[in-house]
């Protein structure tokens, strides 16, 4: 194994380890917290994490086999199995992505009507739709043998190593890309553009009526103005990033992997054996991003995950909101002492908050002009 051999191999091992953890730990969220069962995204999340897991604990490990001893890992039936997996969980994590797109641009969209356009059965119609749209590529390559060991990715997947059905395996990788991976990315760009547009429209509303309230606070706190404009800024770019993420991980991940595969079919064009490896960690990596992009970053998730850790490390919340009670009520029991002329006690455990008025408290300030 030369270096870029080697530095591969730990880049897969890296890609394993972390997809592993993240998609598990998705998965415990899913079956720890109720509400997150509750809603329909959660359906397309945890249908997204299956198939990254199943992607990570089939295909990855033998690809690290491949690439390690530069020979097809088991034999010719079981890469057949393994390349068919490989297809269909590819296929439906890219719908699954899709999917999700779509339950977003009709939230927000149609916020108002989400409830009734998107219930728990029109998701399980969905993924009914990614599951049978899988199989039936998947299928019809298994069973016209175009799945086996690549050398190229040194993984088991599309391939056809005869030259006799060369023109219909061309045909089938180009019907198959055009309606997974083009597919997918159209529906990303159109839903989230659209998200986009309504989100930067909330936004300017937002703007409008938070200047109207810092010209009317004429002694509002210079402090106060500054970070509400800093805000506004923060508000305007968060849509943006949030999205770019979504279509940019999709692209940077799917697209390096699929424009190799497309421009494989010209044997005229020679294609550098490392360059096929980095790509198919490429697609591999979007098993490793997914779970971030889509659950484990958002405030559900990490309410979700600390709370399983503090169960972990026995550590209650409810002695927490007993402690803030204890001291709610010594300091109401303080108030009314010095109400009444007797001296407060002190307790050098307990810091009394200070009173301070709506100019004094530049924070509450910010809290209260973004209620408004």
């Amino acid at each position: 194994m030369d270096t870029a051999e080697v530095f591969l191999s730990v880049l897969v091992v890296v890609i394993i380890v972390v997809s592993l953890l993240s998609n598990v730990l998705v998965l415990i969220c899913f079956l720890y917290n109720p509400e997150i069962r509750k809603q329909v995204p959660g359906l397309f999340n945890i249908n997204l994490t299956f198939c990254n897991l199943l992607l990570t604990v089939s295909n990855m490990p033998l690809t690290l086999v491949g690439l390690v001893s530069d020979a097809q890992p088991g034999g010719d039936g079981f890469c057949q199995i393994v390349g068919f997996l490989e297809t269909f969980l590819s296929t439906n994590s890219m719908l699954s992505m899709a999917a999700l797109s779509i339950d977003r641009w009709i939230a927000v969209v149609f916020p108002l009507r989400y409830h009734s356009k998107m219930r728990h059965k029109d998701a399980a119609f969905v993924l009914g739709y990614t599951w049978a749209h899988s199989v039936s590529f998947s299928t019809v390559a298994a069973c016209l043998s175009w799945v086996g060991y690549h050398r190229l990715y040194a993984s088991c997947t599309l391939s056809n190593p005869r030259a006799s059905s060369r023109t219909q395996f061309v045909i089938f990788t180009v019907f198959f890309h055009s309606f997974t991976f083009l597919l997918s990315f159209i529906v990303l760009c159109v839903t989230y553009l659209k998200v986009l547009k309504v989100a930067r429209f909330h936004c300017k509303r937002i703007d409008v009526i938070t200047m109207q309230t810092l010209v009317l606070l004429v002694d509002i706190h210079p402090s106060v103005r500054q970070r509400c404009l800093e805000e506004q800024k923060r508000r305007r770019q968060r849509a943006t990033r949030k999205i770019s993420t979504f279509i940019g991980t999709f692209m940077l991940c799917f697209a390096p992997y699929v424009i190799t595969r497309i421009v494989e079919l010209f044997p005229a064009v020679p294609i550098n054996p490392h360059w096929g490896i980095v790509s198919k960690c490429l697609a591999y990596s979007k098993a490793a991003c997914d779970p971030f992009v889509y659950s484990l970053l958002r405030h559900q998730y990490k309410k979700t995950c600390a709370d399983i850790i503090n169960r972990l490390l026995k550590r209650s919340s409810l002695n927490a909101s007993r402690r803030r009670h204890e001291i709610q009520n010594q300091n109401q029991s303080q108030s009314q002492n010095q109400a009444s002329g007797v001296p407060p006690t002190v307790d050098s455990q307990v810091q009394i908050p200070a009173l301070c008025s709506f100019t004094e408290c530049p924070e509450q300030q910010v809290s209260a002009v973004n209620s408004l």
